[in-house]
């Protein structure tokens, strides 16, 4: 999964333009709700969302637990009262393996034209090149944060969603495929260019809907371990300023602001540029930032073996779904 980015004065300008024209057009709120609202999000079902996931195995492309947590995704929105669609296709590896992908989405109150566009990834990283361990470099990984826990998320909201009427914009929760088949650390004379985010680029370029809009988007990435802390993504800051701010003050009106402090982070190479870059829907990336761990400021399981539910925080998992439904219910 994707890699730090430097993102040109040129990127900057198209993004800024971009989320100023949108929210120029769209004006979401007078102001921020200053109070909270909205459901009160269950981290325990979230939890047990992400451990069902699990419990497939690592989903890598290509393998029946793919296929088979895939149906399951599309069933658990249907139960929740989501009209749902798929996008199957065969998408190309950076070394040219054929990878049989489906993007899912999940719709509510899909008459809507007002909309707001909720995203993650739901495969496996199919190498733990990061590990620690050598040995473990060309071993799958149960991505049980990077990965299943942003799924899990929406469909705790998803599910929150058909217990109540009062929210009257459309959501649309799209779970992205072949994310995480990026070129491997070990392969060191593959192209790299355009390796991630396939599922991404692909929606992006084809949307599951003719002329579709929407008001933002929040891509959840890794949105579930022990100790997270979710800085200010860079290209989230030049594509949509003004939804990062409107997230981070989301953030401290619901009480988590320890989770999401007012600091800077990096650039990452994510589902959310594709979207950006080509949907022109200003859309933000939540996820971790650990400046000081030395294995990696995607924090110490990312791309390791130890990527698995013994490291799933219920306390991240709630502050990240309650500062989603304070987003969401503060829209009019």
């Amino acid at each position: 999964m994707r890699r730090l980015f430097l993102v040109c004065f040129t990127l900057c300008t198209v993004g800024c333009m971009t989320s100023c024209g949108n929210l120029k057009k769209h004006s979401a709120t007078d102001e921020a709700t200053m109070v909270p609202v909205g459901p009160a999000f269950h981290p325990d079902s979230a939890y047990s969302f992400c451990q069902q996931q699990c419990d497939f195995g690592p989903r890598t492309m290509n393998s029946s637990a793919h296929d088979l947590c895939g149906q399951w995704i599309i069933r658990k929105f249907e139960q929740y009262g989501m009209t749902v669609s798929t996008q199957q296709m065969v998408l190309k590896g950076y070394d040219g393996t054929p990878l049989k992908s489906m993007n899912i989405i999940a719709s509510y109150l899909p008459e809507q034209t007002t909309r707001i566009l909720l995203c993650a990834h739901w495969d496996s990283r199919p190498w733990a090149d990061n590990d620690p361990d050598e040995t473990n470099h060309r071993k799958p990984v149960m991505a049980a944060n990077d990965g299943a826990s942003g799924v899990a998320v929406m469909l705790e909201v998803a599910r929150l969603l058909q217990q109540t009427d009062s929210l009257k914009i459309g959501v649309d929760f799209i779970c992205f495929d072949a994310e995480d088949w990026g070129t491997p650390q070990w392969a060191h004379d593959a192209d790299t260019s355009d390796s991630w985010a396939l599922g991404a680029q692909y929606w992006a370029k084809n949307p599951h809907k003719e002329n579709y809009e929407a008001r933002f988007g929040i891509l959840l990435d890794m949105v579930g371990g022990e100790g997270a802390q979710f800085y200010k993504e860079g290209i989230s800051k030049q594509f949509a300023p003004a939804i990062v701010e409107k997230v981070w003050q989301a953030a401290q009106i619901v009480g988590y602001g320890s989770f999401f402090p007012s600091k800077d982070g990096t650039g990452v190479t994510d589902d959310h540029v594709p979207v950006n870059q080509y949907m022109k829907i200003p859309t933000i990336d939540i996820i971790p930032y650990y400046p000081e761990c030395e294995q990696s400021s995607f924090g110490p399981t990312w791309h390791t073996l130890d990527d698995n539910m013994s490291h799933i925080s219920k306390h991240t998992l709630q502050a990240v779904g309650q500062t989603i439904i304070q987003v969401l219910f503060s829209e009019k």
